[in-house]
């Protein structure tokens, strides 16, 4: 299964409301397993970005789930596929 890394930064809507927050975490897992995609972590943080969340599933599963995540106006993404140690060796053979 493909893992990503969401980088997620609240919208002047998203940081009014963060105290719902977590809520919307829950909310957002759900609609990654109707999807097929498992939500594998999500942590609260400081710096440059405000949220971080780890997903793993199909590229087209993915994809929807953070359209609609997007879509609900509370944060803006960016997102990064993720490879681990042996996933990345695996294409270091074909270097």
């Amino acid at each position: 299964m493909a893992s990503y890394i969401v980088l997620m930064n609240w919208t002047d809507q998203g940081i009014k409301s963060a105290k719902e927050s977590p809520g919307r975490a829950e909310a957002f897992n759900k609609v990654c397993e109707g999807l097929g995609v498992r939500m594998v972590g999500v942590h609260w943080t400081v710096g440059a970005y405000d949220v971080v969340g780890v997903l793993e599933g199909p590229e087209d599963g993915v994809t929807a789930a953070l359209l609609k995540l997007g879509s609900a106006g509370n944060v803006h993404t960016q997102t990064l596929r993720a490879y681990s140690a042996d996933e990345f060796k695996a294409i270091l053979r074909k270097v």
